[in-house]
């Protein structure tokens, strides 16, 4: 099975929606086998967008991100890199189909409610950076068990 990252940022927990993206990742049979809510750091945020650095509308992602609280996630499942990459809609959500996260819920590029990561090392990397390999909890699901 293979993991990934979701976060819900700061727009999607100031917006209340966090229940809604909780509610459409397990309608979709992903598991959640990592949760915490958290205040993101400076320091957080760099390691976390490290690429965007030197770009010039990091200091407005930065600032954005770190501004209150977001919902961290790690999900498992079948191809579930791509599977919550789709749900999540394009990054600029002008080109977010609707009944997407983003084409539903997404205000601007920047705010654009939640991050997925877009491949299996993306995936481990920020799931390292935000979990202790003791938070994250292996079970199995009742459905697993019923569905074969």
């Amino acid at each position: 099975m293979e993991k990934t990252f979701l976060m819900i940022k700061p727009d999607g927990v100031q917006r209340n929606l966090v229940g809604e993206i909780i509610g459409r990742v397990e309608k979709k049979g992903l598991k959640i086998i990592g949760l915490k809510f958290l205040q993101i750091s400076d320091k957080l945020a760099d390691k976390h967008y490290e690429e965007h650095i030197e770009k010039e509308f990091y200091s407005e992602l930065k600032s954005f991100i770190t501004s209150s609280p977001v919902v961290a996630m790690v999900l498992e499942g079948d191809n579930v890199v791509e599977v919550i990459h789709k749900m999540a809609g394009a990054t600029n959500p002008k080109n977010s189909a609707y009944g997407t996260i983003r084409g539903d819920y997404a205000i601007n590029f920047t705010k654009n409610v939640i991050h997925t990561s877009d491949s299996l090392e993306s995936a481990n990397r920020e799931i390292k950076n935000f979990f202790k390999t003791e938070e994250i909890v292996n079970y199995v699901q009742s459905s697993q068990i019923w569905n074969g």
